[in-house]
């Protein structure tokens, strides 16, 4: 029975000494899976800027890859990415927030275990399917009552990507609503506030790192948005702030690109990784931001 439990225990301790190891070598994968993406970026972006000058693509307003006269102006993806986000967060942030409000603090446990699941269902539906829904059934729609729109434009697919991201702002802002003691609020109702002052006074402000963040992560989502602009807006490289026009967004043109004629070696074929390194800029540049405003607005209960 002694040996049998030493040889036991002796397993275990060589298990326990392995499952760290096993765990740092599966963490390690990730690391250097971002490493390699990151080198990949940065040694073709390097060549394109040995073609164009990079005061030239940062700001030019022309984008011309096929000319015979090639142009490589950003501006026109960065105007139609900034403008398509834009629309979508104007969608996404105040009926998601108002959705968390009523789960969090309206809505009886049933409910909320009924609801929150079919609302999570539109973040499991594919891009692809949000891109026909906004060009074959939103964008006719919007043409009987805004006048110009054309038949593709950001317009549209901004809509629709607010709608993608409704359940990521609804679900985080309700979870961090949710995590706030109920003592807080009972304290509030208890001095007489009533139930909206409570959400609004107590609740919201107490909960606004996990809102903000949930705002920020929604901003990124539209940001890498691909399938529905490029379904539904079009493939224009026109510098405008027109949103019945058609754009084409920075994940758009790195679809075009990959999926036309460009010979690999080309100054076009590396134009794609020097927006795809803006664009990983513009990503990683939102995620420190949400932490940057989750740590400052953090509250410790």
């Amino acid at each position: 029975m002694i040996d049998k439990n030493k040889k036991t225990i002796s397993i275990g301790s060589i298990t326990e000494k392995m499952v760290p190891g096993m765990l740092l070598a599966i963490a390690t994968v990730s690391i250097l899976t971002t490493i390699g993406i990151l080198y990949t970026l940065l040694s073709e972006t390097i060549l394109f800027f040995t073609d164009i000058p990079f005061l030239d693509f940062y700001t030019g307003t022309v984008l011309k890859p096929l000319s015979s006269e090639a142009q490589f102006g950003i501006l026109p993806l960065v105007t139609g990415t900034i403008i398509s986000s834009v629309i979508a967060m104007f969608v996404a942030i105040p009926i998601g927030v108002m959705t968390a409000i009523y789960l969090s603090e309206y809505a009886s446990n049933r409910v909320r275990r009924t609801l929150k699941p079919i609302l999570e269902v539109l973040a499991g539906i594919p891009t692809i399917v949000y891109g026909f829904f906004a060009l074959t059934l939103i964008t006719p729609l919007l043409r009987t009552f805004v006048p110009g729109l054309e038949a593709t434009n950001i317009l549209s697919p901004g809509l629709v990507m607010g709608i993608m991201i409704i359940p990521m702002v609804a679900s985080l802002s309700e979870d961090a609503m949710s995590s706030v003691p109920n003592s807080m609020r009972e304290g509030a109702l208890a001095l007489g506030a009533t139930k909206l002052e409570v959400t609004w006074k107590v609740v919201l402000p107490a909960a606004a790192s996990g809102i903000i963040a949930s705002f920020v992560l929604g901003i990124s989502r539209a940001i890498g948005e691909t399938m529905i602009v490029t379904i539904a807006s079009g493939s224009s490289k026109a510098f405008t702030l027109d949103i019945t026009q058609s754009m084409q967004t920075m994940t758009a043109y790195i679809v075009e690109v990959t999926g036309g004629d460009a010979p690999a070696g080309s100054t076009i074929y590396y134009s794609l990784y020097a927006v795809a390194m803006t664009l990983f800029v513009f990503t990683l540049l939102m995620n420190l931001l949400a932490q940057y405003i989750s740590r400052k607005v953090r509250e410790e209960y």
